[in-house]
C-alpha cells in the first residue's frame, strides 16, 4: 500500500511545514489507513515534496507511525521517495530523540531499492537486530541457541525483539506457539 503525501496535502506547495500542518496530515493517514489483519508494509510517499520541516514530521511522519505501532500493529509505515533535504530533517529528528525509522525509494512497479533506516540504534538492538538481519527470520528460542555466547535466555532474546518491533523494524508473526520476527525490508 502507498499513500502519496502530495495528494494528501491536497496538492499544495512543496514545502511542507508546521505542527498544525503535521496534525492535520497525520488526521488524514489514520483515516486513510485500513486496519489489516496481516502484516503490510505501507509506503508514504514524498515524491514532489521539497521541504519538510521537522516540526511537520514529528506531527506527521512520527505520529503515525507511533499511532500504528500501538494501535494498528499490522501497518508498518516506511519513508519513500523522499528529497535529500526531507531525509536530512527527518534524520536529525530521530538521531535527536534515539529513534529509527525505515526509508526507501520505490519505482512505479512497486519495487523497493536504496532502503536504510534513518537514525541510530543503541549497540544491544543493533547487534540484535544483524543477527536477525543475517538469519532472515529467527524466534528468540533460535537466537539463545544459535548465540550461546551472548549468555541471555530466550525470555531477553524475546524482549529485544519486542523492542525492534516496536520501532517498526521487524515484523512479528505467529507460528502456532511461537513468536517468528523477520526484517520488513531486506539487508541494511
Amino acid at each position: 500500500m502507498k499513500l502519496e503525501i502530495q495528494t494528501l496535502v491536497g496538492n499544495r506547495p512543496h514545502i511542507l511545514s508546521g505542527s498544525a500542518a503535521g496534525r492535520k496530515l497525520l488526521a488524514t493517514l489514520i483515516d486513510a489507513t485500513p486496519p489489516g489483519n496481516a502484516p503490510e508494509k505501507l509506503f508514504l510517499d514524498f515524491t514532489g515534496i521539497e521541504v519538510a520541516t521537522a516540526s511537520f514530521l514529528r506531527e506527521s511522519v512520527i505520529g503515525f507511525r507511533d499511532f500504528t505501532r500501538s494501535s494498528r500493529q499490522n501497518i508498518y509505515p516506511i519513508v519513500t521517495n523522499a528529497a535529500p533535504v526531507v531525509l536530512e530533517e527527518l534524520e536529525l529528528f530521530v538521531k535527536a530523540r534515539g529513534d529509527v525509522l525505515w526509508c526507501c525509494s520505490l519505482n512505479t512497479q512497486g519495487e523497493v531499492s536504496e532502503h536504510r533506516i534513518l537514525g541510530d540504534l543503541d549497540p544491544v538492538q543493533h547487534k540484535t537486530f544483524a543477527m536477525v538481519n543475517t538469519m532472515g527470520a529467527a524466534t528468540a528460542p533460535d537466537l539463545a541457541t544459535r548465540f550461546t555466547d551472548e549468555t541471555i535466555g530466550p525470555t531477553a532474546w524475546n524482549n529485544r525483539l519486542s523492542g525492534l518491533v516496536a520501532k517498526g523494524l521487524l515484523v512479528e508473526m505467529r507460528q502456532g506457539k511461537v513468536k517468528v520476527f523477520r526484517p520488513l525490508l531486506g539487508d541494511t
